[in-house]
């Protein structure tokens, strides 16, 4: 008898410490980073009016992550004008390079808002090991899908995505 209380116990504490670790993943930290500007911004701050939002994590070094990026602002406007999506690019260049990144997003004159994470702790506190490393949010903010790598063409299937959070769906078998 004492053995299935063991046990039980056991298996309502796993169960208990996976729904909060699930819950953790689902929302995003508190992290306080910079904006291009030099101005610190928390990403419990992100959010989009009940809107999806896309966060992608990359690195000026990080040649898929500059592809994927570049066609998510080839087609941002239509994005933003069928679903209301906003993106939000991390890089997670360090310290010695964080300087060179305002420039590039000038020159490629990107429509969405980039973010700095030079020490890393917002890629830490999401599990950032490979980039690029895209989230897609809903309107409530929760993490409803991740991906990572990019090939041509992904950023229809990403999209696809969206118009499915856009509207409501659920979409827990893409993730």
């Amino acid at each position: 008898m004492k053995r299935i209380v063991l046990v039980f116990c056991t298996l309502l504490f796993c169960g208990y410490v996976t729904s909060q670790d699930l819950n953790k993943r689902n929302n995003l930290p508190s992290i306080n980073i910079k904006n291009l500007e030099g101005e610190t911004f928390n990403t419990k701050e992100i959010s989009n009016d009940g809107k999806p939002i896309i966060i992608s994590f990359w690195a000026l070094w990080c040649k898929p992550c500059k592809k994927e990026l570049d066609a998510y602002n080839d087609n941002y406007d239509d994005w933003q004008e069928e679903t209301g999506v906003e993106i939000i690019a991390v890089s997670i260049d360090d310290a010695r390079s964080t300087a060179k990144v305002l420039p590039y997003v000038s020159g490629k004159d990107w429509d969405f808002e980039v973010l700095l994470d030079p020490n890393g702790d917002f890629k830490r506190a999401m599990s950032v090991n490979m980039i690029p490393h895209t989230f897609i949010l809903n309107g409530a903010g929760e993490i409803v899908y991740q991906h990572t790598s990019y090939y041509e063409g992904l950023e229809d299937e990403i999209y696809e995505i969206v118009e499915k959070v856009a509207s409501g769906e659920n979409i827990s078998g893409n993730n």
